[in-house]
């Protein structure tokens, strides 16, 4: 029956120190059967075929062995679009949002503002601004794995980003000065001394989209100095940002000439993402 396999599912995952096993069965459960939450509460004594019992054994086992539950699944939802991933892309986070949050309160009552995502991989940042914020949005990725996933998830939610395939340190010169409204970017940020000892799942994903050089400050060094010609003024860059590092981006950006700098807060109480407009 559907409850027991869940049950199963959840035990295994619980004995072999997934945290969060009850979420992460159920996500494997709806993933196989089709059936979500309520459909396990109301109709728990549902039989499970045998090939199906077969896939969530097969997704609980390579769980087992930290290997990313999205990559499992092959999806993953941020806020309410649902992406395509796997390996090569960085997988999209809850924290990002307090990063598209600025963005979106930049650009309320501006529609058709230009936008540019810069470090797209998935698209996750480029989809929630083309959706819910209406900006005329470019999105630029260098992996060729992660531009394939970027390609996918714009075709998936019905986009009309310019997806680029090219180098954020570099193709800053193909942009006239003046010419954009936001930029925004969640950059590689971790430390490269520290990559070794992130969480065994975080080192499933790509280096390139973590490795922020030994300071942990490349990128945004880079972005601030290449591309803030770029904006209009009044216009906003935001950039999401790794624990501590708030008041370091806020130094490079009152330096290059921008005001109005504030951070926002994620649920754990770290600056999670910055915010600031062209003087």
């Amino acid at each position: 029956m559907l409850r027991d396999v869940y049950r199963d599912c959840r035990q295994k995952l619980m004995d072999g120190g997934i945290g969060n096993a009850d979420f992460e069965a159920l996500c494997i459960i709806e993933h196989a059967t089709g059936f979500d939450r309520t459909a396990l509460i109301a109709r728990g004594d549902s039989p499970v075929s045998e090939a199906q019992k077969q896939i969530i054994d097969t997704y609980t086992k390579k769980r087992l062995t930290r290997y990313p539950l999205q990559y499992i699944l092959g999806e993953w939802s941020f806020m309410g679009f649902e992406l395509e991933v796997g390996e090569g892309v960085l997988i999209p986070r809850d924290d990002t949002e307090v990063c598209v949050g600025l963005c979106l309160s930049y650009l309320k009552n501006k529609p058709g503002a230009k936008a540019v995502d810069l470090c797209s991989g998935s698209g996750a940042i480029a989809i929630a601004l083309e959706k819910l914020g209406k900006a005329d949005v470019t999105a630029i990725e260098l992996s060729d794995a992660a531009f394939n996933f970027l390609k996918k998830n714009i075709a998936k939610n019905n986009c009309r980003i310019n997806a680029v395939h090219g180098d954020v340190l570099t193709c800053h010169n193909e942009y006239e000065d003046s010419s954009l409204d936001l930029i925004v970017s969640n950059p590689p940020y971790i430390k490269r001394g520290e990559l070794d000892s992130l969480q065994t799942e975080v080192r499933f994903e790509p280096n390139m989209a973590l490795d922020g050089g030994e300071s942990g400050f490349d990128f945004y060094e880079a972005m601030i100095r290449d591309w803030s010609s770029k904006l209009k003024r009044g216009g906003a860059l935001v950039f999401e940002l790794g624990e501590g590092q708030a008041e370091n981006v806020a130094e490079m950006m009152k330096a290059a000439g921008f005001a109005e700098i504030r951070t926002e807060k994620d649920f754990g109480n770290c600056e999670r993402a910055i915010i600031g407009t062209k003087a």
